[in-house]
């Protein structure tokens, strides 16, 4: 008789169906959803076995890519049950490293189909600054010191050249060239100053001119040859802009994804900000 009132108890029924509802799900579900199956695939291997040469320039023993394999595995459980835990949470390094992965990953995101002609000229026409050559100086110059230099100085300099003086015996000694034959502008500017080089490209063909400010000091120049900067063409420079394009191009795709994630979130931002001056 107890053991009928027993058996007619609903709360064992309810018991057994949860039981049963149990051990079906533990048959038809996945295994956590495939996190606890490690596959270790034959291309894995192999990169495993390339590392190895590339340390060691040779390959590894059996003994050692059994090794290399079971470190493989060591490792993914320890990853795994980390990330299980919650232990790249807030690291720095884990989340530059994925942030740095996923920015390849977005631009990686673009077609690799290559440039057209079409494109490239496109892309030089946007961007001539780029892509202009400088302009080329010929010149010399006369060095005064990095002291104030009077103005009636440079005029008896400018006198002494009139009749003929050779350069080298005037100004101050100098270890900077007193020539430049056929130099880009950008390198003069790199050598001697921006404000020099920017006087330099006004000066007259042919005559002393001054005082020229460098970051030297005071010179007196005299400008043989200038050749205007020019816009190259697209034949001229095509691998360059290939490759500005194509980094353009990833650039865009990954400000492109991220506008997109960024559109799937709701950012608060609970501080006091100081305001963005304007451009």
């Amino acid at each position: 008789m107890q053991v009928r009132r027993v058996l007619r108890e609903p709360l064992l029924h309810f018991l057994l169906l949860g039981l049963a509802l149990f051990a079906y799900y533990g048959r038809v579900a996945p295994d956590d959803d495939g996190k606890r199956r490690i596959v270790v695939t034959q291309a894995e291997v192999d990169l495993l076995a390339t590392q190895f040469q590339g340390t060691w320039n040779r390959p590894p023993s059996p003994v050692e890519l059994n090794g290399l394999v079971d470190s493989y595995v060591r490792d993914e459980i320890l990853y795994r049950e980390g990330v299980a835990l919650g232990l790249e949470r807030d690291d720095a390094v884990i989340k530059r490293r994925v942030r740095q992965k996923l920015d390849v990953l977005f631009e990686e995101s673009v077609a690799q189909s290559p440039a057209t002609e079409a494109d490239l000229q496109a892309y030089l026409d946007a961007n001539p600054a780029a892509f202009r050559k400088p302009a080329v100086v010929s010149f010399d110059q006369i060095y005064f010191g990095s002291d104030a230099v009077t103005p009636q100085r440079l005029e008896q300099a400018r006198a002494a050249l009139a009749r003929g003086a050779d350069p080298g015996t005037l100004g101050q000694a100098t270890l900077l060239p007193s020539h430049q034959d056929a130099m880009p502008l950008d390198l003069i500017a790199r050598d001697f100053g921006e404000k020099f080089a920017a006087q330099l490209a006004k000066t007259a063909v042919g005559e002393w001119s001054g005082p020229v400010t460098s970051g030297f000091g005071t010179h007196l120049v005299r400008v043989s040859a200038i050749e205007p900067a020019q816009l190259p063409t697209l034949t001229d420079v095509r691998d360059v802009v290939a490759r500005e394009w194509e980094n353009e191009r990833r650039k865009q795709a990954h400000a492109d994804a991220l506008a997109r994630l960024r559109e799937q979130y709701q950012v608060e931002i609970q501080a006091a900000l100081p305001p963005v001056p304007s451009p």
